[in-house]
């Protein structure tokens, strides 16, 4: 085998998180691969919210359904994205080393107050760019007097309009930015704390994917996994499961191995019903600690849902 076809998307991000793996694959292996460009729907989707979309495999599908046909031999996915559940005919080969899991908050220098008594130091009225469900309920929970402004497009196309003044901050994933080396100058960026504002279960990590029945790319990929990632990973995307959610759900979670055992960190908004009821949280968090798994997502699911409405 002298050439893998690696299907990905089309964003900066998105080929540059590929090319690092192909970089890696030719470095350890000799193969190269090939970059095979695909537009999924929520690339051709740009002009509404995310939850408006319908969530389910809204930037992974097109990209499987390369690898299932055979136009390509595996795909590599910002994890976040992917389903909860496995995709059937092809299996998750490997989770390269995570990188930041935080959400930044970048904002246009005037708009910075950092004596605003929230976790986001923003004046009122601030307009900050988002179009995910997460963020808009923790934006909801900690800086109510805020204006959530719908923002899409890739991260450079986000950031020129930040520049522009349409915004006056803009939440994006750390790690996305951290993988394009963007220069952030210009602006001031805020580091949120995960443990009060925890990124989309799997954020900072990439997923690499395969036919199942391929055996031979399996193998190759799998030298590309890190044991730890991957299971902190495996936590969050659990907690997602459980709660039967995908990129649309209003859910962050955060894990980290801690010594022996590992810390579990999960705050789920309201959902459109939910908002409804005057008396119901605006958020909801769990913070827990333990040495297995199905015992540490059992005790996040039980403080998540007995934090509800009296």
């Amino acid at each position: 085998m002298d050439l893998l076809r690696l299907a990905t998307r089309g964003s900066d991000l998105a080929t540059t998180q590929s090319k690092w793996v192909a970089a890696h694959l030719e470095q350890s292996h000799g193969i190269k691969s090939e970059l095979h460009i695909v537009r999924t729907i929520g690339d051709q989707r740009t002009d509404v919210a995310l939850a408006d979309v319908g969530s389910i495999g809204l930037f992974t599908k097109e990209v499987q359904d390369a690898v299932l046909s055979g136009d390509a031999d595996y795909a590599v996915h910002s994890l976040k994205d992917l389903p909860a559940e496995q995709t059937p005919g092809l299996c998750l080969a490997a989770i390269p080393v995570r990188e930041e899991t935080r959400d930044w908050l970048v904002i246009r220098p005037k708009a910075y107050t950092p004596s605003a008594p929230s976790l986001i130091p923003l004046h009122d009225f601030s307009r900050v760019g988002t179009s995910a469900a997460r963020r808009l309920a923790f934006l909801n929970h900690y800086a109510p007097n805020v204006v959530p402004t719908l923002l899409r497009g890739n991260v450079p196309t986000r950031l020129a309009k930040l520049a522009d003044g349409e915004y006056d901050a803009i939440l994006l994933a750390g790690a996305g930015l951290r993988r394009l080396d963007l220069d952030l100058s210009a602006f001031t960026v805020v580091k949120l704390d995960p443990w009060k504002w925890p990124g989309a279960p799997g954020q900072g990590a990439l997923a690499l994917e395969c036919r199942q029945d391929d055996s031979t790319t399996k193998g190759l990929l799998s030298t590309l996994h890190h044991p730890e990632s991957a299971r902190g990973v495996k936590l969050e995307r659990a907690m997602l499961r459980a709660l039967g959610g995908g990129c649309g759900l209003p859910l962050g979670a955060t894990s980290v191995v801690e010594g022996e055992t590992m810390r579990l960190m999960a705050a789920l908004g309201p959902n459109e019903e939910e908002q409804k009821r005057p008396s119901f949280p605006s958020l909801r968090s769990a913070d827990v600690h333990g040495e297995q798994d199905d015992t540490l997502i059992k005790a996040c699911l039980e403080a998540l849902l007995s934090n509800e409405e009296a």
